[in-house]
């Protein structure tokens, strides 16, 4: 395959996630939604009914090598057949394209433990690797040499992705950029919903980081790894929410990383919550900040209970 040929492709974006089901409603569907966005290029999304993070999770192929970015938020193949899923992809595409020798590379946007969890289901396969979760063990796998401000490439075999740090949400969190697709995977960093801001400087220089590496590279899509807004400006879901009819699409349009720039930078003074049409910034997660936290999920689900009631 030539992935430089045509690139960034137009891929297919135009898909319903699955968002769960009320409760006492019907069946909840597969534990995980598969969706090809190209041919090589495939998200996955952990159903709601089997963790409220309900993740998305992202597996590239390219001709020497695969990588899946993120393992889900539930241990248990039984609850969570990740790899089952993922090795009957990789078993059509290889069949497809004549791979059969296709080394899988298990890496993750960060260390947070529902991005993680079923990292165990792939320790015993055959010609895989498992990256490891501290920021050590991502900067020598990428082969970082000046953490995080260097751009380090991924060769997959002729599907060449660019791997950059952007702590602050975790100490090893990762941005990468895909030039087959035009998509940038933010991890936890950026997506529609709340951005954890566990140290707001390394945080704001992360976002600066991303706006510049954006405005050098054809951009098309901000891909992150969970959705939590609702389609109503300002309005997050509730956290342990299992039921989302009303989530906006997951990707971002490229100058939504200027908006989160600029609002880090406003609330870089000032710890505590900060809502924006379509996402939130968190400046602070400590245990002054969590209980915070605590408190507004609960006036959110009172809220919402409260309007069950009354309507």
């Amino acid at each position: 395959m030539d992935f430089a040929h045509g690139a960034p492709v137009a891929g297919d974006l135009d898909v319903e996630w699955s968002h769960g089901v009320p409760r006492g409603g019907a069946d909840p569907g597969p534990p995980i939604q598969v969706h090809e966005y190209d041919e090589h290029t495939i998200i996955l999304r952990q159903s709601k009914s089997t963790h409220y993070e309900a993740p998305f999770l992202y597996l590239l192929m390219g001709n020497d090598r695969a990588v899946l970015f993120d393992t889900g938020a539930t241990p248990d193949p039984a609850v969570f057949p990740l790899r089952e899923t993922v090795d009957r992809l990789l078993a059509s595409w290889q069949a497809r394209n004549g791979r059969p020798d296709h080394h899988l590379v298990v890496a993750h946007s960060h260390a947070h433990g529902d991005h993680v969890a079923a990292d165990e289901q792939f320790a015993s396969r055959a010609d895989t690797t498992v990256v490891g979760h501290d920021p050590m063990a991502v900067q020598q796998f990428f082969g970082f040499a000046s953490w995080p401000e260097e751009v380090v490439q991924l060769d997959l075999g002729g599907r060449v992705l660019e791997v950059t740090g952007i702590p602050g949400h975790h100490p090893a969190s990762i941005a990468v950029f895909d030039p087959w697709t035009g998509f940038l995977l933010t991890g936890d960093s950026v997506y529609p919903g709340r951005l954890y801001a566990d140290d707001m400087t390394d945080f704001l220089a992360s976002a600066e980081r991303l706006v510049e590496l954006a405005a050098a590279r054809p951009v098309r899509h901000v891909m992150g790894c969970h959705i939590e807004m609702t389609r109503t400006p300002g309005r997050d879901y509730p956290i342990g929410t299992t039921y989302q009819p009303d989530e906006p699409p997951l990707q971002l349009a490229p100058d939504r990383l200027l908006a989160v720039r600029d609002a880090a930078r406003a609330a870089t003074a000032r710890p505590g919550v900060h809502v924006f049409p379509d996402f939130l910034i968190f400046n602070g997660t400590g245990p002054t900040a969590m209980p915070r936290l605590m408190l507004r999920t609960l006036r959110q689900r009172l809220a919402a209970r409260w309007g069950r009631l009354t309507s």
